[in-house]
């Protein structure tokens, strides 16, 4: 018995990690290595705390007779009093959990770890293998020397490479990845409260953030394990706890889970009875510290609420497809009234330092810290980009390239599909530590004269403008942007962006509303623990944008994808306000959000020599029917009103799957009817399970 104590203990001292939401600059010290030098206290506390759980851990004898095979995980912290605490166990044995409980309540008080000078907290996950491999032996056999061995002992060694794969216990290496977290504005809420604390130097516009920045802050691990179930069995872990598939070995980790979006529902208003079956498998993994991966397949059939429907056939792509689902891709008919889309999104991730991280893939990024964006959403389908993250002393840099389509009967080519490229970026600065301001410029060009992808726009840090007027102004079209935020206290924020997408000194303060005035603008405030209530998420935003912003003269050259904004969801031409609340208690969420608009759309879908009043971004702005007296709101002013309730259960944290029920309520109703705009309701109530990879809108 006591020698598995032995291996126990020493395995332990072999696999501890250490996790912390502050950076500590020294471990905690023990007594007896109060007189060693500072590089070797990582040593000296390890060594230290493996004497003492080999001195009074005591395995429970049921272990030992039943021979069990499996594993243990211990996660603990000593903190700023220098005091161990156990978090969190996992054990199929509840005598193991015990008994760790137990030592743990006899260690003593240490002098705790430091940051800068003062006491700090640090934990540790410590994960446990059972049956134990022997302290100091290996199952990987060395090769003897050639010059002295016989050939027959080196092929021998050789033939057991395979058997001398090791594999380890996967301990969440995701939260320490560089892996994006995938956007979702609910699970995002979850970790807004602890990015946005006073005096610290991070950056929250750029979206996805990846773990391993976020993790400095919020600690994953920590936050999970306070959802877990005590689950035993291999189908109650899997479904409950953990990934489907696990593996790790010394240099290499990689997750497989298969998921689901699975909606009912019925719009009652149009008599539609709604659906969506979405069946995924997503994969993730890490080469070394510096490289990670993620991926994931949809395949998808669905039918949604009268408005919905519309919206998509709307968009409908050149070439005889029905329809686009807004922010998921182009959709093919399936049966006489639904839509099959499959979708494919996945990056690659490499940072070579701290301060750089580069990513190669095809999906979406967000810029901004509300729930609209004016520079970037993700509410177009995904899209093929490369990105560059920088992020050094009180900045943060980002660039980004992107290979877009316009997919419009007018701007296809025989047959194919126009491309044209984007390439943007957007500097973060932390002036004080509560104030952050941004600086974003982009351009669009396409491929006219076989122009190709313009090298021109590869260099990071020159400014845009000018590379479109020595290219000639009408073969791109620039836009420039500025955002801020203030951190009133750790629990209030109010942010703000405005994007500028022709700026013509004359026009802007002539004060005859010129249709130059291509300008939008944001401002929003956010309430973490509202009213004392923790979990309970408040947020508020009024969003601007002026005719014609985000369109142009040329047929492809407008900031849009697939028949969708790159930005706001709405397009242009609009006022709204929004107001959101978000809240989860354990496994438990609900979310409520209104949204009231008005907005200028047009009276028939932009075409030639039909007058266009700047509310759909693929009009043409020599359409126009006026020069001055431009207005947000004109044309077929329509006002909107939606309002939509959620409320569900995180069936396993791990794969984001969720159970949940909705209700919409949607109220439209324009100045003039015509036939693709006309006034009216709609109350869709809907039921699902999902795996929470992305962000649905229905808002529009």
């Amino acid at each position: 018995m006591k020698n598995v104590v032995f291996l126990l203990v020493l395995l332990a001292y072999l696999n501890l990690h250490a996790q912390q939401s502050n950076s500590f600059e020294k471990y905690p010290v023990f007594p007896e290595c109060a007189t060693v030098e500072i590089e070797g206290l990582e040593n000296c506390f390890n060594t230290t705390f493996q004497q003492y759980i080999f001195d009074n851990f005591k395995v429970p004898t049921i272990v030992s007779e039943e021979n069990y095979n499996g594993s243990m995980t211990i996660f603990f912290e000593v903190d700023k009093e220098g005091v161990f605490k156990l978090l969190y166990s996992d054990a199929i044995y509840k005598e193991l959990k015990e008994e760790a409980q137990r030592v743990f309540e006899t260690l003593p008080k240490i002098t705790p770890a430091t940051y800068n000078g003062k006491p700090t907290y640090v934990q540790f996950t410590l994960p446990i293998a059972i049956p134990l491999k022997a302290p100091g032996t290996s199952s990987i056999k060395t090769a003897e020397d050639p010059k002295t061995s016989a050939p027959d002992n080196t092929i021998t060694t050789l033939k057991n490479e395979y058997d001398n794969i090791e594999k380890l216990s996967y301990a969440n290496e995701e939260y320490v990845s560089n892996i994006n977290i995938p956007l979702s504005h609910h699970n995002y809420s979850l970790f807004d409260p602890a990015l946005n604390r006073v005096g610290q130097n991070n950056h929250t516009a750029q979206k996805p953030y990846v773990y391993s920045e976020v993790n400095r802050y919020y600690n994953f691990e920590t936050e999970n394990a306070k959802l877990l179930k005590n689950k035993s069995s291999w189908f109650g872990r899997k479904f409950w706890n953990e990934h489907m598939v696990q593996l790790k070995t010394k240099d290499f980790w990689f997750t497989l889970d298969p998921g689901v979006d699975l909606q009912i529902g019925k719009d009652t208003d149009a008599a539609i009875d709604t659906y969506n079956n979405t069946r995924l498998v997503y994969a993730q993994g890490g080469i070394g510290k510096d490289f990670s991966f993620f991926a994931v397949v949809y395949e998808s059939q669905g039918r949604f609420a009268d408005y919905y429907n519309r919206f998509a056939e709307a968009r409908m792509p050149d070439g005889g497809n029905p329809a686009i689902i807004p922010g998921r891709g182009i959709a093919k008919r399936f049966k006489e009234d639904s839509y099959d889309y499959p979708v494919a999104t996945g990056h690659i991730s490499y940072s070579p330092s701290k301060w750089f991280n580069f990513q190669l893939g095809h999906g979406k990024m967000f810029l901004g810290d509300g729930y609209r964006s004016l520079l970037l959403s993700d509410n177009a389908t995904p899209y093929p980009f490369f990105k560059i993250n920088t992020n050094i002393w009180k900045l943060k840099y980002t660039n980004t390239w992107m290979s877009l389509r316009d997919v419009r009967p007018e701007a296809t080519e025989d047959r194919t599909f126009r491309t044209k490229f984007v390439a943007n970026h957007y500097l973060s600065y932390n002036v004080t530590k509560r104030l952050n301001i941004g600086l974003f410029e982009s351009v669009i060009w396409d491929n006219r004269n076989d122009r190709g992808f313009d090298f021109n726009y590869v260099n990071p840090v020159i400014f845009y403008r000018a590379i479109e007027f020595s290219t000639g102004s009408r073969t791109g079209n620039a836009l420039i942007g500025l955002t801020g935020k203030y951190k009133f206290t750790d629990r209030i924020n109010a942010y703000s962006q405005v994007i500028i997408d022709e700026f013509s000194t004359s026009d802007v303060f002539g004060g005859d509303k010129s249709w130059k005035n291509k300008l939008g603008y944001q401002i929003g405030a956010k309430y973490y623990d509202a009213f004392g209530l923790k979990g309970l998420y408040l947020q508020a935003e009024y969003n601007r944008i002026r005719p014609y912003t985000y369109s142009h003269n040329t047929v492809v050259l407008n900031y849009g994808h697939n028949n969708q904004s790159l930005a706001h969801t709405l397009g242009a031409n609009i006022s709204e306000f929004i107001s959101i609340a978000r809240y989860q208690k354990g496994r438990w969420f609900g979310d409520a959000k209104v949204i009231i608009a008005k907005r200028g759309l047009e009276f028939q879908p932009p075409a030639e020599d039909v007058d266009y009043f700047g509310g759909s971004i693929y009009g043409d702005e020599d359409n126009r029917p006026f020069e001055t007296g431009v207005e947000v709101g004109q044309g077929n002013t329509t006002d909107f009103f939606h309002t939509e309730l959620q409320a569900g259960y995180l069936i396993n944290p791990a794969t984001n799957l969720k159970v949940y029920g909705s209700v919409i309520f949607r109220d439209f109703k324009p100045l003039e009817n015509t036939a693709t705009v006309f006034e009216n309701q709609t109350t869709w109530v809907n039921f699902g399970v999902r795996t929470d990879l992305f962000n649905w809108y229905y808002d529009f």
